[in-house]
């Protein structure tokens, strides 16, 4: 008999958008999404320091149903994508289906229902979870002496203070990833002066910007075949050349990408000191590449100074470096990225048989596809453990994700099913298979990044993005469990 499917879904950033939109398409209306924050946007909304951007094409960085005419720039910054998502929930009705400043606590799957509970002590139960709860919004703090002894004024990228002036400061930037790099240029001409404090050089993809003209964006206006047509032409220019060239580190385009930015380094730093102290030494991409126009323009300007000798501890004044130097600040930026390893902890999910989500990835996370677990029936993660998280646009890849869910689906509303699932020996192959081609991809050439997990295999999804589609376009029924 069919079934009515209530779906629950934890996260409204991105994915948990989509995820509402794409449920009442398919005929799933009895939505409801459960947000911590009291606004959408996910990482937008908690990624609000200066110069913060998204380093995939802003037409490729779109929903592939709602296209943007809009867009300002090749690469957005960041309020606009938030702008973005609001402007598609408003269009949609999103928030009907939200309830804002809900922390989700505890989820229980009883044999047939997910049972879940929020901070404030709300109840609620659905047949099916979507897990749209995002990678990068849980802040990683570094472990240095005497981090709450400063006097001035403490922040992380993703807690930025909007409030607090910089003008005529003194600043410090302890980290050197995309958030570090991204402000640098941003604020260096506003205050006194910037130390930025590098434990490892990243080579810098150098990336023009370009606004779009109100005639393109009329045209686009006037013709919404235009940006699907666009949408599509990135997305293949897109998958056929970085994302290819990630996942071969012997590749041609990998060499290509990496001439750029060795091109981009010698080309743009002029003294040799300052050059040879921002030269990585490991590959190009090993990290995740950062892109940026104009780090290197902003970290050259009289006011700016790289530190790279090791810090020793924070103290009130500012940061002493391990040769005994104090550098005297009045804003201490922690640039120093997230906790990659979260997923939907610190929720406690307990799944079949008392199984609970901290044990079964006790050793790390893992998910067949990235999407399921073994053990937690009807669980599904948008961007789980182990996707693309560092090679595509990761809309396209939740759109792709959701399309396979929505096939997972099917008997469960058919009344086939009551819970679908992973199968144990599905995931372990697929996690075998995963772990030795990982061995092929510029992320194992021998770097330390937030890529790799504690074995020092990459994170990521190390096959190409037509390889990606086509292990989602339908699932393997072998590869589930069902009952």
């Amino acid at each position: 008999m069919a079934r009515d499917l209530r779906v629950l879904v934890i996260g409204a950033g991105m994915a948990g958008i989509l995820s509402v939109i794409r449920c009442r398409q398919i005929g799933l209306p009895d939505v409801t999404v459960y947000e911590k924050a009291d606004r959408l946007g996910g990482t937008w909304r908690e990624n609000r320091y200066p110069g913060v951007a998204c380093d995939v094409p802003s037409h490729l960085y779109s929903y592939s149903f709602a296209p943007n005419p809009e867009w300002t720039h090749r690469f957005s910054p960041g309020p606009e994508i938030q702008e973005y998502l609001e402007a598609v929930a408003a269009e949609y009705d999103v928030d009907r289906d939200v309830r804002y400043g809900e922390e989700v606590t505890d989820l229980r799957w009883d044999g047939r229902r997910w049972h879940l509970r929020t901070a404030s002590g709300i109840v609620d139960e659905g047949d099916v979870v979507i897990a749209a709860t995002g990678v990068l919004h849980h802040p990683s703090y570094p472990d240095i002496d005497g981090l709450g002894d400063f006097a001035g004024t403490t922040m992380h990228t993703a807690r930025w203070d909007e409030s607090l002036p910089l003008a005529g400061r003194r600043v410090g930037i302890i980290g050197t990833g995309s958030s570090a790099i991204q402000t640098v240029p941003t604020i260096v001409d506003e205050v006194a002066h910037l130390s930025l404090f590098q434990r490892t050089a990243q080579w810098v993809m150098p990336a023009e910007n370009p606004a779009y003209t109100e005639e393109e964006k009329a045209a686009f206006r006037a013709d919404p075949g235009l940006l699907h047509t666009l949408h599509a032409e990135i997305s293949e220019l897109f998958s056929n050349g970085f994302s290819d060239a990630v996942v071969d580190a012997d590749s041609e385009g990998m060499r290509r990408i990496e001439e750029a930015c060795r091109a981009n380094l010698e080309g743009n730093v002029h003294d040799p000191d300052l050059r040879e102290r921002l030269r990585p030494d490991y590959r190009a991409g090993c990290k995740r590449l950062v892109v940026s126009p104009n780090f290197y323009d902003g970290i050259q300007r009289p006011n700016a100074e790289l530190v790279t000798e090791p810090i020793d501890r924070i103290e009130a004044e500012g940061v002493r470096t391990a040769a005994g130097h104090l550098h005297e600040l009045d804003v201490l930026v922690l640039a120093t990225g997230f906790r990659v390893d979260r997923f939907l902890r610190p929720i406690q999910v307990v799944g079949t048989d008392g199984l609970t989500l901290d044990d079964a990835w006790a050793r790390r996370p893992s998910a067949y596809l990235s999407i399921s677990t073994p053990g937690f029936p009807n669980l599904f993660m948008l961007n789980g453990p182990n996707g693309p998280v560092g090679n595509f646009s990761l809309i396209e890849v939740a759109e792709v994700q959701f399309d396979y869910i929505a096939q997972l689906l099917e008997p469960l509303r058919a009344g086939e099913a009551t819970w679908v699932c992973a199968g144990e020996a599905a995931t372990d192959a697929f996690e075998e298979e995963r772990t030795i081609q990982a061995d092929n991809t510029v992320w194992a050439t021998g770097c330390n990044s937030w890529y790799l997990d504690d074995r020092g295999v990459p994170m990521a999804w190390p096959w190409n993005f037509q390889e990606y589609r086509d292990r989602l376009a339908a699932p393997d029924p072998t590869a589930y469990v069902r009952g």
